[in-house]
């Protein structure tokens, strides 16, 4: 085990924070990229069905006013699971801020045009990958799996790579935005940022 670490973040104000989370998550997102941590868009997704949760690293791809993008095997376990239950959450982790950001909210696919866009900007070798992969199945061996990824660069060489209608992107939209801030004496900063009738209402908690 390690010692514990004081964290003594800058103090919350609730009056300068945005009045929507999504353009307070910009600013925090902004601030781990300029902090040069490793990975900043990568976000735990936490998913559910028949009362047994499960989760996974992701990366971020987009993000914008109806939500947060990220892209996946439509036959994975965690696809599977959204088409059973559209409900999930998000967190960003950014250790180096002493900060964290959590989102809860419903998941829908993106159009095809949207993942048609993402996926000719992706490297020939993941997209590859993706044709070949049939995520979270069981294979016979990893040499299976090399063998199929020689076959499919073979069978596109010379031209580009399709994106397999199975493979594609996720939107979550953002009903629940918890905001973290790690403070001295485990008095954290916490601000709830939830949806009602009327807008966005922000509100502390308790650490």
């Amino acid at each position: 085990m390690t010692d514990r670490e004081d964290y003594t973040g800058p103090p919350l104000v609730l009056a300068e924070m945005a009045e929507d989370p999504i353009t307070e998550f910009g600013h925090w997102f902004q601030m781990a990229i300029d902090a040069e941590l490793p990975q900043p868009n990568a976000m735990n997704l936490a998913t559910a069905r028949d009362n047994r949760p499960s989760m996974r690293a992701v990366l971020l791809k987009d993000f914008d006013s109806n939500g947060f993008v990220f892209y996946t095997n439509y036959g994975s376990r965690k696809a599977r699971q959204l088409d059973g239950n559209p409900h999930a959450a998000i967190s960003f982790v950014w250790l180096g801020l002493h900060r964290q950001v959590r989102v809860e909210g419903t998941v829908s696919k993106i159009s095809a045009e949207e993942s048609d866009a993402y996926f000719a900007t992706r490297p020939r070798g993941a997209q590859l990958a993706a044709g070949i992969s049939r995520q979270s199945e069981v294979i016979p061996d990893r040499g299976n799996l090399e063998l199929a990824f020689a076959a499919a660069d073979e069978k596109f060489a010379g031209r580009d790579v399709p994106r397999p209608d199975y493979w594609g992107g996720y939107r979550l939209t953002g009903e629940r935005f918890e905001f973290w801030n790690g403070r001295l004496d485990r008095l954290h900063d916490r601000v709830l940022y939830s949806w009602e009738e009327d807008g966005w209402i922000r509100e502390w908690l308790s650490p």
